[in-house]
């Protein structure tokens, strides 16, 4: 919705300006040096992004228009399924969580909170973790140090698609000179034509100059912050996880450890001591 509205803005601000400036929008419209641009940056963009990272950056397009999942009331859902998993492990001992980490699909726990259930990668991380504390003999410093690993390559794999946008974001401007230049040429072999159809071509010229920065700025380059805000957003959702489960894993209770986990969310997500600890007595008792 927001990208919508902003686009909207955006083509208000400069059209609207510029009409009002005395403009003929007409002379804007130059399909050709939208041609030349547009297939210039998708051939580049396909030229420097083929293969893995170009399914990773179309696979992530449908995403911009969406609000991010990860909002108060998931992480309210998720502080519930690591409360009521760590309050099972911390009554029955760490093998009673086998069959759930197993097959979280079919477990009573996990089941109760089908939005978490319904984000495998949070699904699977979780299980992950629980699995190598049931049958692993490694320490949470060990832990810890995977889990960094396995984050920080999760970040790497989400930055693929924010760095082909913004390179394509980066190469519109220049490819709007190319087509600017296009036209220059085309006006200089015509020079001898009336004066009147010259100044035309100029403007024609101009127009991708025009068009290379518009696009660039203000519509490709503000994707690619979109994209690097939902990457964060997806990166401490981990981090929440991990910092409850190694609390848990140095003898903390289960409602001291996902407080840990609640101290690391943006104060926007982050819901209150006493809210957490309502729901998360709500949840259990369901």
């Amino acid at each position: 919705m927001f990208v919508g509205i902003g686009y909207v803005v955006i083509l208000l601000s400069v059209l609207g300006g510029f009409v009002m400036a005395g403009g003929h929008l007409a002379a804007l419209l130059q399909p050709l040096e939208v041609l030349m641009i547009g297939g210039a940056a998708i051939g580049a963009f396909v030229v420097a992004n083929g293969g893995t990272p170009l399914k990773a950056t179309l696979a992530a397009l449908p995403t911009l228009f969406k609000g991010s999942s990860y909002t108060k009331a998931f992480y309210m859902e998720l502080f519930a399924l690591l409360f009521e998993i760590l309050a099972k492990v911390r009554k029955e001992g760490l093998m009673s969580v086998e069959a759930d980490v197993d097959n979280p699909e079919s477990s009573p726990v996990f089941s109760k909170y089908p939005a978490v259930l319904h984000d495998h990668h949070v699904v699977e991380f979780i299980c992950d973790y629980l699995r190598l504390m049931v049958g692993g003999n490694l320490n949470a410093f060990e832990i810890e140090n995977l889990m960094d690993v396995e984050i920080e390559t999760h970040h790497h794999e989400g930055e693929v698609p924010v760095n082909a946008m913004k390179g394509l974001a980066d190469g519109m401007p220049a490819f709007g000179i190319v087509a600017a230049v296009m036209g220059v040429v085309h006006t200089m072999e015509s020079v001898g034509i009336p004066p009147s159809e010259l100044g035309m071509l100029i403007a024609h010229a101009l127009v991708g100059t025009f068009l290379g920065i518009l696009l660039a700025y203000g519509f490709v380059g503000p994707l690619a912050t979109i994209l690097e805000h939902k990457l964060a957003d997806g990166t401490r959702v981990f981090q929440t996880i991990k910092v409850t489960l190694l609390a848990s894993l140095n003898g903390y209770a289960p409602q001291v450890s996902v407080e840990f986990g609640r101290k690391v969310l943006a104060s926007h997500d982050r819901p209150s001591f006493k809210e957490l600890e309502d729901h998360v007595k709500q949840a259990k008792n369901k």
